[in-house]
């Protein structure tokens, strides 16, 4: 029998539950997707089935099982099974049931199951106050989260329980799941005389983007709403569109996939793949990311992977960024994608970024060397007696304006920093280099040009 720290209250009038809470799958039979972790045989699977489980972390997406999967394993344990809430649980809770969990374990040998759903809501000090019992066994911990385990749960914790990632429900797996609740009679709408086709069910699918808690709300939502004809409810596209309005993406402008959609943005402008690089800009836009924050990841990428290949890149990237400060959006959504289509197109060459990361690990790592006298400035008669600027040639006063004067310290002669690439516009500059280059080897030469 599963304990709740919350018990629900006695209520005259029970409403009934939602659509997918009605649904939620009660046996392995009746879950859907998760075959590579629940199909019979799997690990996962046979843990649970021979009361063997161990502390897990199920990470998914909404609407993915995690919470189903948590209630079929309080069905199948024979350990005590105790759900927390992270967000209305607090640390007097936890001790509480950690010391109820201690008791019942050294009085009977009984372990508990404890589900923490949104495990990642907890802070440290409340996910702290679990280890103690998870190391000597008198708990098992399953905690569900939406965000990445390995900046949301405690290395500590995260090092003692194994971590199974949950995909996002594919679009058959979410038409199959509305399929059933349409015909399910005692939990779901069978016996409500609803015809919804087929496009209707694709568009739902579709819609959820893999969540199938998204799909029976709305699809209780369209059957509500659906007009009576002939005493059935009917729900075509159309209704199912007016339902929606407007799709709401799976975005979390703090969380992994944050991360996960500019780092695709990135990586497709780097891979020269315009078509890809609008398509996750476009995800981004339309989830309601940052616009100016976008626009700061396109000058960086501008600088960092084009850089001298096509110095117009990084104005083009910087324009962009005055135009959605100055219009704002959604107007500032095509200079954006102008951009990021330019950019994705644009000659590639990172030496900028290679120079600078050479140099910086110099500067780092070495004594700081002083600036050489020749290369210092002598505005008071002082200086000039100490020798400040002495030596220093004027290049505009050379052929071809070329001094041959090295401007870094001793202890760096000859160091190389920047080596352009043979691609775009660092072509020109690699043959002016190494052009400038042969007229300062000829005059160290003796007889060489003067």
């Amino acid at each position: 029998m599963m304990d709740s720290l919350f018990p629900d209250e006695p209520r005259k009038h029970t409403a009934p539950a939602p659509l997918a809470e009605r649904m939620r799958p009660r046996t392995f039979d009746e879950f859907v997707g998760q075959e590579e972790l629940l199909a019979p045989g799997r690990p996962l699977r046979e843990a649970i089935e021979r009361d063997l489980l161990q502390s897990i972390i199920l990470w998914g997406p909404p609407g993915t099982g995690k919470t189903t999967l948590a209630r079929i394993i309080a069905e199948t344990t024979k350990a005590r099974f105790v759900s927390f809430s992270a967000v209305l649980s607090g640390i007097k809770e936890i001790r509480d049931v950690m010391t109820e969990a201690e008791r019942l374990r050294r009085s009977t040998g009984r372990r508990t199951i404890v589900f923490i759903d949104e495990i990642h809501r907890f802070n440290k000090a409340q996910q702290d106050a679990f280890l103690p019992r998870v190391e000597a066994g008198d708990i098992i911990l399953i905690g569900a989260t939406t965000e990445n385990p390995s900046f949301e749960v405690n290395a500590a914790l995260l090092s003692r329980s194994k971590v199974f990632v949950l995909r996002g429900l594919t679009t058959d797996e979410v038409a199959s799941i509305v399929r059933r609740a349409l015909t399910d009679v005692e939990r779901g709408l069978g016996a409500q005389h609803v015809l919804v086709d087929e496009d209707a069910i694709g568009a739902i699918a579709v819609y959820a983007n893999g969540d199938a808690r998204s799909a029976l709300n709305l699809v209780e939502l369209g059957v509500a709403s659906a007009p009576l004809v002939d005493g059935e409810r009917r729900l075509d596209v159309t209704r199912v569109e007016q339902a929606i309005q407007r799709r709401a993406l799976l975005y979390d402008k703090s969380g992994e996939e944050h991360y996960n959609l500019i780092s695709a943005l990135h990586k497709s402008m780097r891979n020269s793949d315009p078509d890809a690089s609008v398509y996750w800009l476009a995800r981004m836009v339309e989830a309601g990311e940052d616009p100016l924050y976008i626009a700061r990841r396109l000058v960086r990428f501008a600088s960092e992977d084009i850089g001298n290949a096509d110095p117009q890149a990084l104005t083009v990237a910087v324009a962009a960024k005055d135009a959605v400060h100055f219009i704002g959006m959604p107007e500032g959504n095509t200079a954006l994608a102008q951009a990021a289509i330019y950019l994705a197109t644009a000659p590639k060459s990172n030496a900028v970024y290679e120079a600078y990361s050479r140099a910086a690990d110099d500067a780092q790592r070495d004594v700081a060397e002083p600036v050489p006298l020749h290369l210092r400035n002598a505005p008071t008669k002082l200086m000039k007696d100490l020798d400040y600027g002495k030596g220093y040639k004027y290049a505009h006063h050379e052929a071809d304006a070329v001094a041959d004067m090295s401007c870094l310290p001793p202890a760096l002669q000859g160091r190389q920093y920047y080596e352009p690439k043979d691609r775009g516009f660092e072509k020109e500059l690699k043959r002016r280099l190494d052009g400038w280059a042969e007229i300062k080897k000829k005059r160290r030469t003796p007889g060489g040009d003067s």
